[in-house]
């Protein structure tokens, strides 16, 4: 029989550096409580996480290389809202961060967890932020971890 190996959700032994953009902060500051909420359901503590707070989502994947070349965080989890406005920024910033963050996990071999939403406007945004079970930060967090533990398993 093959071998399965799956992430656990256990945080208690790991460091998580998140970045998360002040821009749309009524979104971002919600997708944060997600985040921390998941971190420390799962047994993180508040002295193992550290959390850069940056103006915008072009801004992300700068301060994620920041936390992830350090070495002393086990993920990186980045949170941001990219809401469409009435030219095409929202494709070409969207596009550029989300392939930043992509290159970025793979060349420091940490994770990085994907909670920049990308909305058509503000109030699926709010809804994707919500304090509920979809919340886009809660479940980057839980990715996040499983995603630490799993890389740890494998060596």
């Amino acid at each position: 029989m093959a071998t399965i190996h799956k992430g656990q959700r256990d945080a208690a032994a790991l460091r998580f550096g998140i970045v998360v953009s002040r821009f749309n902060s009524v979104v971002t500051e919600r997708l944060l409580h997600g985040a921390l909420k998941a971190l420390r359901e799962c047994g993180a503590a508040d002295d193992r996480i550290e959390v850069a707070e940056g103006p915008g989502a072009f801004e992300i994947p700068l301060f994620a290389e920041s936390f992830a070349k350090t070495g002393k965080f086990d993920a990186v989890i980045c949170l941001g809202a990219i809401v469409r406005g009435e030219t095409q920024h929202h494709d070409y910033l969207a596009r550029s961060v989300f392939d930043a963050l992509q290159q970025l996990q793979v060349t420091h071999h940490i994770p990085v967890a994907l909670g920049v939403l990308t909305t058509e406007n503000m109030e699926q945004a709010l809804r994707r932020a919500a304090d509920d079970p979809g919340n886009k930060g809660y479940e980057a967090a839980i990715t996040a971890i499983e995603m630490a533990t799993l890389l740890q398993q494998l060596g």
